[in-house]
């Protein structure tokens, strides 16, 4: 399986942000940039930056998506974008 369509990502781990990135919210969601890799990542909604923001504080990415508010039916979609940021970095899996 392939982590760019996002069906690798393990939902039930623990994940956080990568300590290089910073976030600058935007109207559309937000902006990621690594600071190690110099990479720069959109999040395309708010509800997507609420899920990447709670991954330190859920015990699982799941968790995270939950608080957020996040429907079963979309789990999908943000699977894929959390396996995104994961092959760019700016998320790392952590100790639960």
């Amino acid at each position: 399986m392939s982590t760019e369509d996002g069906r690798s990502f393990d939902l039930d781990r623990a994940w956080r942000l990568d300590e290089r990135v910073s976030i600058r919210p935007e109207r559309f969601g937000a902006l990621l940039y690594h600071f190690g890799t110099r990479r720069l990542s959109f999040l395309k909604s708010r509800q997507l930056l609420d899920v990447v923001r709670g991954l330190a504080e859920q015990p699982t990415a799941r968790a995270a998506c939950v608080q957020a508010g996040v429907r079963d039916a979309e789990l999908p979609r943000y699977r894929a974008a959390l396996a995104a940021l994961a092959a760019s970095r700016m998320i790392r899996p952590r100790s639960a």
